[in-house]
């Protein structure tokens, strides 16, 4: 079973930057589609992006051209890059494994994302 852990996040100022990582165990790391949900106090939990076994990427429509994923197959880590954070950035952020977002399962703990205006 994969196993992620979550790291990174931190309280930055709004337009301010933060890069997410995700490292995962396990020897499928390089054939699976992983992706980045957050929840905020009191909200569902949401999707964020994705990237494809084959680094294709899909992103919500929220963090387009701010929030950048990516994998590092050596590493078993997938990242992401948030850009000119927003207050409605704020949450914890997960990292997820699965064939379709419906189906994403996340593992670790998440990290605590804050931004503040």
């Amino acid at each position: 079973q994969v196993q992620l852990v979550e790291s990174g996040g931190g309280l930055v100022q709004v337009g301010g930057s933060l890069r997410l990582s995700c490292a995962a165990s396990g020897r499928t790391f390089s054939t699976s589609n992983l992706g980045w949900f957050r929840q905020a106090p009191g909200k569902e939990r949401e999707f964020v992006a994705r990237i494809f076994w084959n680094d294709s990427t899909d992103y919500a429509d929220s963090v387009k051209g701010r929030f950048t994923i990516s994998r590092d197959n050596a590493k078993n880590t997938v990242y992401l890059q948030m850009n000119s954070l927003k207050p409605e950035d704020s949450g914890v952020y997960y990292c997820a494994r699965g064939n379709t977002i419906s189906t994403m399962t996340t593992s670790g703990q998440g990290t605590q994302v804050t931004v503040s205006s």
